[in-house]
C-alpha cells in the first residue's frame, strides 16, 4: 500500500457492485464498513484523515445518482469529516429516489490491537435511527455496534423490519485456531440472537481477504484476515443465505415482511417486555454502595 492515502481507493468499484446486485434483482444494497479504502485502523496515522469527506460529499453524490438510476436503495458507510478535527465512523442511507434517507453515526467504537479506532472517530451522537425507504424501515448499524443487544433493539423498536451491520472484523494471523474459531461462531450467535429477540431480519455485510498494516503510523499491526461470511437472518434466527469466507461476492437474500407479523405473534417478547423495570439498563454498572452494609 502507497504511503500516500488515495480517495479513489474503492468507489468505481462499489459503484459497479451496486448496478451487478441492481440487475440481480437487489431492492436494498449494503456496503462493508469503510468500503471505500483499506482497513486503515490497524495504525494510527494522522494521514488518513486527508480522506474524511463531508455529508453530503463525493461518497455520496455518486451513490445517489447510481441509487436514483438503478432505483434500489443503498446502505454506504463513509468516513465523515463533520467539522475541522471532528470525525466519525458513519453510514449514509440512500434511498431509492437518490435522496438521503438518514444517517447514522457508529456509537460503539472499539480500542484494540490492529483496531485503533478511537484515534480515528468521535462516537456517534444521533442515537440508535430507524429509516423510513421505498422498501420500508431499516436499520443501520456499524461492526461493533453487532455486539450490543441495547443498539439492536433501540433501533426495531423504531420500526425497522432489517438490521443492516456493515462490518470489518477477522483474525489476526496467530487467531486462526480453535479460540478463534470460537470467535467466529461468536459474533454469528449474538446476530442471529438480535433477530430472535426483536422479530426482526439482520444482515451482516462484513469484509474479506487478506489486508496488511498502513506501512506509516504508530501501533501493533499484523495484518487481518477478514472473515466474509456475510449473511442474512430471519426472525427466527435462522441463516437464509451466508457468503463465503475467502471470496468477495455479491449475496443476495429475500426479506418477506409478513414473516416479521407471523413470528411476532407466536414470540410476542414485545408485548412481554417489562419496561417498568429496566431503569438499571442506563447504568454503567449496578453495585452496591460499599459502605453500606446491605
Amino acid at each position: 500500500m502507497a504511503c500516500t492515502p488515495k480517495r479513489e481507493e474503492g468507489l468505481p468499484r462499489a459503484i459497479a457492485r451496486v448496478e451487478e446486485a441492481a440487475r440481480s434483482g437487489a431492492r436494498v444494497i449494503c456496503l462493508p464498513e469503510l468500503f471505500r479504502y483499506p482497513y486503515f485502523c490497524q495504525r494510527e496515522d494522522a494521514a488518513w484523515f486527508d480522506l474524511a469527506e463531508p455529508v453530503p460529499g463525493p461518497t455520496t453524490e455518486a451513490i445517489a445518482k447510481v441509487a436514483r438510476q438503478k432505483h434500489v436503495v443503498v446502505i454506504a458507510p463513509i468516513f465523515e469529516r463533520r467539522a475541522p478535527g471532528l470525525y466519525h465512523n458513519s453510514a449514509v442511507v440512500v434511498d431509492a429516489t437518490g435522496e438521503m434517507a438518514g444517517l447514522y453515526r457508529k456509537m460503539h467504537i472499539p480500542d484494540d490491537p490492529g483496531y485503533y479506532e478511537k484515534f480515528y472517530f468521535t462516537p456517534g451522537d444521533l442515537g440508535f435511527r430507524a429509516m423510513q425507504t421505498r422498501v420500508g424501515r431499516i436499520g443501520a448499524l456499524i461492526c461493533w455496534d453487532q455486539w450490543y443487544p441495547e443498539a439492536a433493539r433501540l433501533t426495531a423498536l423504531q420500526g425497522a423490519s432489517v438490521l443492516f451491520y456493515p462490518t470489518a472484523i477477522g483474525w489476526h494471523p496467530d487467531e486462526k485456531t480453535a479460540q478463534g474459531a470460537v470467535q467466529l461462531d461468536a459474533w454469528r450467535t449474538v446476530q442471529r440472537g438480535h433477530a430472535i429477540a426483536n422479530g426482526t431480519y439482520v444482515a451482516v455485510v462484513n469484509r474479506v481477504g487478506y489486508e496488511r498494516p498502513p506501512e506509516t503510523g504508530q501501533g501493533q499491526g499484523q495484518g487481518i484476515d477478514f472473515w466474509g461470511s456475510s449473511f442474512l437472518c430471519d426472525p427466527q434466527g435462522v441463516v437464509l443465505a451466508e457468503a463465503r469466507p475467502d471470496k468477495e461476492e455479491i449475496l443476495l437474500a429475500e426479506v418477506d415482511l409478513e414473516r416479521i407479523e407471523e413470528v411476532r405473534r407466536n414470540w410476542p417478547f414485545l408485548r412481554d417486555r417489562r419496561i417498568d423495570a429496566y431503569d438499571g439498563i442506563a447504568q454503567r454498572f449496578l453495585e452496591k454502595e460499599p459502605w453500606r452494609d446491605q
